[in-house]
């Protein structure tokens, strides 16, 4: 799937919930859009009451409409790394996303690769990283893949160092961004000087959860067409 045509579908239904909100007019529906999720404890929506509703996929769903399909496939724990501690690579839910066959892959992951216990494999990161986007990018249904910057931590706990992230990941990103050609949504900087929407200095709430959303909005929406 084109990034011209995704961004389409978005601004059509974005389009369309707002007019929809002051018209019973029927209104001609846009194609099915179906984007994925991929990502540790912060995407799954760890700590959050109910993410089922208030996850960052969650209210990416509800903002973005009826016409999308978002699914969440986070996974606590989880690595970037293949040789982490808990690779995303060995969860049921990385298999589940490729079966899902999206047209938009979005891709959280590196804070649980901050850990000295993961991180001392990072001459692993950007080919495992580049691994991982061409994954999705082989699936039939062509998706765009957007990857993330890690968000903030306060200072981290569990071993994850916001230290690591910011000074070492972070530039890592930017290179896999390079190599395999995909843009970054920069959810270090959306969340940057929030330390409250982080009651456990790692996990965002649901405010900051919200935070993730729009930013993702914003920037998957912003492209001309």
């Amino acid at each position: 799937m084109t990034s011209r045509r995704f961004i389409s579908i978005i601004a059509t239904t974005l389009t369309l919930c707002s007019i929809s909100a002051y018209s019973n007019e029927p209104t001609e529906q846009p194609a099915s859009l179906r984007i994925a999720c991929v990502g540790d404890s912060i995407t799954f929506g760890s700590g959050i009451k109910d993410r089922n509703a208030n996850s960052y996929p969650a209210q990416l769903s509800a903002m973005l409409g009826k016409n999308t399909t978002v699914r969440n496939f986070g996974v606590s724990g989880a690595t970037l790394l293949k040789k982490g501690d808990k690779p995303y690579w060995n969860q049921p839910k990385y298999k589940a996303a490729l079966e899902f066959k999206p047209d938009v892959v979005i891709i959280k992951l590196g804070t649980n690769d901050s850990k000295p216990v993961n991180w001392k494999h990072k001459a692993d990161y950007v080919p495992d990283y580049i691994q991982l986007i061409e994954s999705f990018q082989k699936l039939e249904s062509k998706p765009t893949v957007w990857i993330c910057y890690p968000v903030p931590a306060y200072p981290g706990r569990w071993g994850i160092t916001d230290k690591v992230m910011k000074e070492q990941v972070i530039p890592l990103v930017d290179e896999v961004a390079k190599q395999a050609n995909v843009e970054i949504i920069n959810l270090y900087s959306a969340l940057s000087d929030k330390k409250e929407m982080f009651p456990d200095t790692v996990h965002p709430n649901a405010a900051g959860a919200k935070v993730m959303a729009e930013t993702i909005v914003a920037v998957i929406t912003s492209k001309k067409l």
